[in-house]
């Protein structure tokens, strides 16, 4: 580990963060509420920090290495969720505690979009501005925004590439340079957040709303500045957000081609974003016709679009609501629900969660075992689309797999020896380490019931979940800190 470059990414990091800060004084200052303090305190010292930082490593000269990625991606996201937290303790209306305002925090920045916050609708607007530019930082990773924008540090970009980046592929690059790849990709990410900014003006949203909603939407975050979420918007709404919703847990890799081609065939073409629509769609098709065969809502209307929406915000780990009731839905659908959620959307994506391709090539591997039991000599190789997978992408995997719910039993074990019931335990950890938020039983609508070390410990899954198991295994791994 070298101390040099960690402090000076981690101090730069911070001082941009800092900036992030001033704008709900922005907002505080349009609507009159009188709650910049909050937002100036936090500014003051988060800049504080990290110029610190900065100042006692702007000597080192020293390059990244690749362990030092590692530890860069998760002290950042950490040192995030505590800064961050300052304006939930400080704003008006809020009197959250230390540990409540470290979840809230957390939640926002890894897009998990669970909360301890009860009345949003009478809190003040830059505070829920706040919450919503949390998950618009965290959708693309503020690791690879800094990477993009902050060239000059002379550090190795890659390894915080490496660690950041989602899915089995982590060497692939859009781009020749990794900050090159990184503004590709906030490109594409602010550009699908104006449309659907836009889109929800059009559609009848004001302003705030609009921009808070497509905040959270492209960020597949979940968080809403009410606490109705989206229940009770116009069928045009609920379509515009579906549609947004899942094309953030699509690849952005896929977004890049499919713009730089001018062609959505482009889409249909990769097998994953082929897998997804199938499992998405086959999945709403059951959540459907259940509703409607149990008679569980008004309408049958009414039971199509709580279904495709509530589908469509799972299986891209978003975690809105149009319906507050739909963890007490009968026979498995609360269940499926969470299931979808761990397996979430595309690698690549601002999604959560296993992945699709993950999950395609685990139930590809599965059967090529079955067939070997029937032909022990038989040679089967695993295709992904036209292309082979290696032994060792198929190891990866069956490795990421088998560490991701290793942790979620030990997690939910944990849970229940803290007295929280089993479903609400397997819920929880489950809409945490998936990056999803809403869960089962208690913390169905809310999480400030959960006791103060059971929030600790949805953290320590939120994170995991965010940086996507290993990056944070592996610093717990005797290897890792061998020279």
């Amino acid at each position: 580990m070298r101390p040099g470059p960690i402090f000076k990414v981690l101090g730069t990091l911070l001082m941009f963060f800092s900036i992030t800060m001033l704008t709900p004084i922005i907002v505080d200052w349009i609507y009159h509420e009188n709650n910049a303090f909050p937002f100036l305190f936090g500014f003051i010292v988060t800049l504080g920090s990290g110029l610190i930082l900065f100042i006692i490593s702007s000597r080192s000269k020293k390059q990244l290495t690749i362990k030092d990625g590692f530890i860069v991606v998760l002290a950042i996201w950490s040192v995030l969720g505590l800064y961050g937290s300052i304006p939930y303790m400080y704003s008006n209306g809020l009197h959250l505690g230390f540990s409540d305002a470290v979840f809230e925090s957390i939640s926002g920045f890894t897009t998990t979009g669970a909360t301890v916050i009860h009345g949003l609708d009478y809190l003040p607007k830059s505070i829920l501005y706040y919450r919503q530019q949390s998950q618009l930082l965290g959708g693309m990773g503020i690791i690879i925004l800094s990477v993009a924008i902050l060239p000059m540090l002379g550090v190795g970009g890659m390894q915080l590439y490496r660690a950041e980046a989602n899915g089995p592929w982590k060497e692939n690059k859009l781009t020749p340079k990794i900050a090159d790849t990184a503004k590709v990709l906030w490109l594409i990410y602010l550009l699908l957040v104006v449309l659907c900014m836009l889109s929800y003006r059009v559609a009848g949203m004001d302003w705030f709303n609009a921009i808070s909603f497509s905040f959270s939407t492209i960020g597949t975050g979940g968080f809403a500045p009410t606490d109705a979420s989206m229940a009770g918007q116009t069928p045009i709404i609920y379509i515009i957000c579906i549609f947004f919703m899942m094309i953030s847990a699509t690849s952005f890799a896929l977004h890049f081609s499919a713009f730089r081609k001018l062609s959505v065939r482009v889409y249909w073409r990769d097998p994953e974003f082929r897998a997804y629509i199938f499992f998405a769609f086959s999945m709403a098709v059951i959540v459907i016709l259940t509703l409607i065969s149990q008679s569980v809502e008004s309408s049958n209307h009414v039971a199509f679009w709580d279904g495709l929406f509530q589908v469509a915000s799972f299986v891209s780990n978003t975690g809105f609501t149009s319906n507050s009731n739909y963890h007490e839905w009968p026979l498995f659908l609360p269940i499926l629900l969470m299931v979808i959620g761990l397996i979430g959307g595309c690698a690549g994506s601002s999604s959560g969660g296993l992945k699709i391709v993950r999950a395609v090539l685990i139930r590809k591997q599965a059967f090529r075992e079955a067939r070997r039991l029937v032909h022990p000599t038989g040679v089967f190789p695993v295709k992904f689309g036209n292309k082979v997978m290696s032994e060792s992408v198929m190891s990866s995997v069956w490795g990421f797999v088998a560490a991701y719910f290793m942790l979620f039993i030990v997690l939910w074990l944990a849970l229940m020896g803290f007295g929280v019931p089993t479903t609400t335990a397997f819920s929880a950890v489950a809409a945490c380490i998936s990056n999803l938020g809403p869960g089962l039983g208690e913390v169905g609508v809310n999480y400030a019931s959960l006791p103060t070390a059971v929030h600790w410990i949805l953290n320590l899954a939120m994170l995991i979940g965010r940086l996507e198991v290993f990056t944070v295994v592996v610093l717990f791994t005797s290897d890792f800190w061998r020279r």
